[in-house]
């Protein structure tokens, strides 16, 4: 499973049985999300897109929580 680090937002892989605990955002797509595909380009790219701000807020709050891992559903696999 992917799961977003909060600190640096790559993704990171990990066996499912041993992932931390994590944070979650599901949402219904809509324009200017970041895709698991927009992840693996260039970060000044996906940082423009309308929907990274969602994802800057979720690592926010969850590093708040000392969750170092969040997945979101855009964007994580």
């Amino acid at each position: 499973m992917e799961l977003l680090n909060t600190k640096s937002f790559a993704l990171e892989e990990f066996h499912e049985e041993l992932a931390p605990p994590y944070a979650i955002l599901s949402h219904a797509w809509g324009d200017g999300e970041v895709s698991f595909q927009d992840m693996q380009q260039d970060e000044s790219m996906r940082v423009r897109k309308k929907g990274y701000r969602k994802i800057e807020r979720l690592c926010n709050q969850a590093r708040g929580c000392y969750l170092e891992c969040a997945w979101v559903n855009t964007c994580c696999i």
